[in-house]
């Protein structure tokens, strides 16, 4: 298929690359032009100056890049991938932003006949380079079923939740439980050291049990050893965790522990860890 990318980083990277070896014919916008020309040399694939050119004859344009501002640009944009793209299209957006700026992108999208799904990821950057994030959609289902395929190149699991603007609700929950896994996890390797317990012997007792996580299995070591460069950074959760605090504030969502934990990550950017990854909250315990 024809395909449009836009957006190259630490997660669209990857990606497109999977879209490429995938044999679709990928055409790339990045803000950075040096990004875009670098991923062509090692992918193959074609650069675009801008979205617009670069979906002017694609079949399905795939969005990642920062927040709602950064959508409405690229999609919405006087040289958005709307400006340029044919009718029959598709538009999924990959960027975990608002459930309100999905809706207007889709609306936008409608009114050229051209599909719109809201599809924000898990998994993070290693999810990327390995072809195995979950994928999180809102929109049409019959759109869903054409683009499905496409996004298998780099995807494990892929569930159409609802209609647009869904996707990214089920993103906020997921971002909701992930901010309490790591605190508690924070808290109990803090308590564990505080104590003299022998912290691998006690991870290897309890991982096995309830308190078993995906983030206890891949983070404990790293937190006691006070390494948090593993991509998901905080200024990126906290972000997150914002677009979740506000739509709880619109649909009365009490989100107690969140904004606890969002207090806790505004520390730890205190601490000089904007860049840190999520798993340094226990940063501001041993601080």
């Amino acid at each position: 298929m024809r395909l449009t990318f836009a957006g190259l980083g630490v997660m669209g990277y990857p990606m497109a690359r999977y879209l490429q070896k995938a044999r679709h014919d990928v055409t790339v916008f990045n803000r950075t032009t040096e990004k875009a020309e670098q991923w062509c040399k090692q992918n193959g694939g074609a650069l675009a100056s801008t979205p617009g050119k670069a979906s002017s004859d694609a079949e399905i344009a795939f969005v990642c890049v920062g927040n709602d501002d950064d959508v409405r640009e690229v999609i919405l944009g006087d040289d958005g991938l709307l400006a340029g793209m044919p009718e029959g299209g598709i538009i999924v957006d990959h960027t975990t932003a608002s459930a309100t700026v999905a809706r207007e992108a889709s609306d936008a999208a409608a009114v050229k006949n051209i599909g719109f799904l809201d599809a924000p990821l898990s998994g993070g950057q290693a999810g990327a380079e390995n072809g195995q994030l979950t994928i999180m959609v809102g929109g049409d289902a019959e759109v869903f079923e054409l683009a499905k395929p496409v996004m298998d190149a780099y995807a494990k699991a892929i569930t159409l939740i609802g209609p647009v603007g869904n996707g990214q609700m089920a993103k906020m929950v997921n971002q909701i439980c992930i901010a309490g896994a790591v605190q508690g996890l924070a808290e109990g390797l803090h308590f564990a050291k505080r104590a003299g317990l022998d912290i691998p012997q006690v991870m290897t007792a309890i991982s096995k049990g309830a308190a078993q996580s995906w983030q206890m299995e891949n983070r404990w070591e790293t937190m006691i050893n006070d390494e948090f460069d593993f991509g998901f950074a905080v200024d990126w959760m906290r972000k997150d965790l914002g677009i979740a605090l506000e739509e709880a504030d619109r649909n009365g969502a009490c989100l107690d522990m969140t904004r606890l934990v969002d207090l806790y990550y505004e520390e730890v950017q205190a601490l000089g860890g904007n860049r840190w990854d999520t798993s340094s909250l226990i940063a501001r315990l041993e601080n």
